[in-house]
């Protein structure tokens, strides 16, 4: 596990963010040591004792006590189901608090809740696609690669938020080299993976069947791995989408490179909808994050499921140990 606590940011103080930090600390009893950046005020009424910290390096013994939180006010109560725009401003900055943390070595890796989008743009002029985004930018990265990741499946869409029209159009050459090779190099330092196997997708019904379905995968998938194999890396592809992921398949890969974004999430949701892990590769830091959203709906009712967030935080602390014996 890893030698510093885990970061974690609640997100969007109106969701199941709170809620959810409080199931996990009573759950994991200490397992995987972590502190909350937030308001303790937030995590009142919650039914767990809340332990203030003055550095995150507390969190390593004050966790039997209660659930560490690093103090970061906001100035507005949470309200289950209703975000304030007051609170958007402070979402970002525990978000960027949390990053520095990390970044200055004195946390062992971020895990983050879900924030509101249209809240933190509405009260705070949010100006990023996404979470991603923004810790991109805050890390000084240009690219990015999201991973979801369960006990049985890690895939990759080459491709994320953009309409299935537009994704012939995007799709490119380094788009796709640079998704490949930020995933094996994470599958190394992250996972420990010594020979990481990589499967890739094609994009079309039965990739492509020889260009009677479409040319993508001869004109630019199958050069791409090509290219890719001729410097060292183990893959193999194109595969057809739906013969890639039946327990048979999924034995001959570590992690299928897909090339849009259901065609990765629909296998990965169906096989670990409560414990996928949304994890960013890419990044000098480790960061993973619970797939899921605010839940709105559920928040403040007690029917949240903290299994996400708990696979999460487990994941954060062995990847963040994987990274730091690569550069041992």
């Amino acid at each position: 596990m890893a030698r510093a606590p885990i970061a974690l940011t609640l997100g969007e103080p109106a969701g199941i963010g709170r809620e959810l930090a409080a199931m996990a600390w009573t759950r994991l009893e200490g397992r995987v040591p972590f502190f909350v950046v937030g308001d303790p005020g937030h995590l009142a009424g919650l039914g767990v004792p809340v332990r203030t910290i003055a550095r995150p390096a507390d969190a390593l013994h004050d966790t039997q006590a209660g659930l560490p939180v690093l103090p970061h006010p906001f100035p507005a109560p949470a309200v289950p189901g209703k975000p304030s725009p007051e609170n958007a401003q402070a979402v970002i900055s525990a978000i960027q608090r949390a990053v520095d943390l990390v970044m200055g070595g004195e946390a062992g890796a971020l895990t983050t809740g879900p924030i509101h989008k249209k809240a933190l743009i509405d009260g705070a002029g949010f100006a990023y696609p996404g979470h991603t985004e923004y810790l991109a930018h805050l890390a000084g990265v240009e690219r990015v690669v999201m991973m979801l990741a369960g006990p049985d499946l890690k895939v990759v869409p080459t491709t994320i938020h953009i309409a299935l029209k537009d994704v012939p159009t995007q799709l490119d050459r380094k788009l796709l080299m640079d998704t490949i090779r930020i995933t094996e190099a994470a599958l190394r330092h992250d996972f420990g993976i010594e020979s990481p196997r990589i499967a890739v997708a094609g994009l079309n019904p039965h990739a492509g069947e020889g260009g009677a379905m479409g040319r993508e995968e001869i004109e630019l998938i199958a050069p791409v791995i090509e290219a890719l194999r001729a410097e060292g890396l183990a893959l193999t592809g194109p595969h057809s989408g739906d013969t890639l992921f039946h327990a048979a398949a999924r034995k001959g890969y570590d992690a299928a490179v897909c090339m849009y974004h259901d065609q990765a999430l629909i296998p990965i949701k169906t096989l670990a909808f409560d414990e996928g892990v949304n994890v960013t590769l890419g990044l000098p830091f480790v960061r993973t994050s619970p797939d899921h959203g605010t839940a709105f709906d559920i928040a403040g009712t007690g029917r949240a499921n903290p299994s996400s967030l708990i696979a999460a935080l487990e994941m954060a602390a062995r990847m963040a140990a994987f990274r730091g014996a690569a550069r041992r």
